[in-house]
């Protein structure tokens, strides 16, 4: 869905930089008030168990209810931007998810209901630092937002490289504030076949929280390097915990 940020090494300085200068930030997102509940509730009840045969999560534990939080999932289909929150909001009283989505998601008809769901579009190729701005105003405020940290879409089942932009937003973001504490859950998605159809079966794995204040010390460039390897090592953890779905295994997701 997104791969965002470079690694040109004044940009981790930049947004540092404007971190506390909330002018910068031109760009916004938003939930609308009427068309998030009844896509939730359309999704919840009716889209998603019609068009999926089971949907199993695990980990609902690992969800914490208050504070700022980067979920970062695997992203194998389209599918993921509405499972996320799926997964997400049967867990959370919160339901107030952000997504940071590429800007040609963010166009006609499609784009006008990824903004008044949460959305809000970055430059993959020459990101804004209005929109990583806003991407820390959002966690200031101690949102959820949702970044796919491998960038694209891959259906091989396997975990790739991960972008740095998750890692140097993160940190930068809990730098801007004493004690912020934001918290980012790595989750791994799979499906029983490489293209969704009808009745395929969903396994969601949500892991322990990885606490990004324990990132926050010494070289920024290294912490990110570092927390960005802890990242993918979850990821591929989980990976593997799902590299065979079978029916018997999976209970349904109740829908109440």
């Amino acid at each position: 869905m997104m791969e965002f940020y470079s690694a040109h090494p004044t940009c981790q300085e930049t947004i540092a930089t404007t971190a506390a200068n909330h002018k910068v930030a031109h760009t916004t997102s938003g939930v609308s008030s009427w068309l998030a509940p009844v896509a939730y509730l359309l999704g919840r009840h009716v889209l998603l168990p019609a068009f999926f045969g089971h949907i199993q999560i695990t980990g609902q534990e690992n969800l914490p209810t208050t504070g700022p939080i980067i979920l970062a999932p695997t992203h194998r289909s389209r599918w993921d931007a509405l499972l996320v929150p799926y997964a997400a909001i049967a867990c959370r009283s919160k339901k107030d998810i952000r997504f940071m989505v590429t800007s040609s998601e963010c166009t006609g008809l499609q784009g006008w209901f990824v903004r008044h769901l949460g959305g809000f579009p970055i430059d993959p190729k020459r990101p804004a630092i209005s929109t990583l701005r806003h991407g820390i105003e959002l966690l200031e405020q101690k949102k959820t937002l949702v970044i796919f940290p491998e960038g694209g879409i891959y259906r091989d089942g396997e975990v790739h490289p991960l972008k740095p932009g998750i890692a140097r937003l993160a940190i930068s973001a809990e730098a801007s504030q004493p004690d912020l504490g934001i918290k980012i859950l790595p989750i791994s998605i799979n499906y029983s076949q490489p293209y969704p159809n009808w009745g395929t079966d969903v396994m969601i794995n949500i892991a322990p929280a990885i606490k990004v204040a324990d990132y926050s010390n010494g070289c920024v460039k290294q912490n990110a390097k570092r927390l960005t390897a802890d990242l993918a090592k979850a990821l591929q953890q989980l990976s593997h915990q799902e590299t065979e779905i079978t029916h018997p295994t999976f209970v349904e997701m109740p829908n109440s």
